[in-house]
């Protein structure tokens, strides 16, 4: 199984709040890919629940960092993270 692993800034001023974390949580359970998210330096949280994303409290200049394990996994972490900075 592949496994991909990408780190971005958040740059929206208000970080990720609950629409975008919804879009992304969507777009984790539609890849069909294991991903897991956390802000740098702590614990990673399953990036397709809402509630373990908005617990993360990920603020405009945080990096994230992402991991994806599953078929085509580099594919589907490069459009995670397109998914996470699309609104900025």
């Amino acid at each position: 199984m592949a496994t991909a692993t990408r780190s971005t800034v958040i740059n929206d001023p208000v970080g990720i709040h609950a629409r975008p974390a919804a879009e992304f949580a969507q777009a984790v359970t539609a890849s069909g890919c294991t991903v897991t998210i956390a802000k740098e330096g702590g614990a990673a949280v399953p990036a397709g629940s809402i509630l373990s994303i908005m617990g993360l409290g990920i603020k405009q200049g945080d990096t994230v960092n992402l991991t994806v394990e599953g078929d085509n996994a580099e594919t589907v972490a490069d459009s995670l993270v397109a998914t996470l900075t699309k609104a900025e």
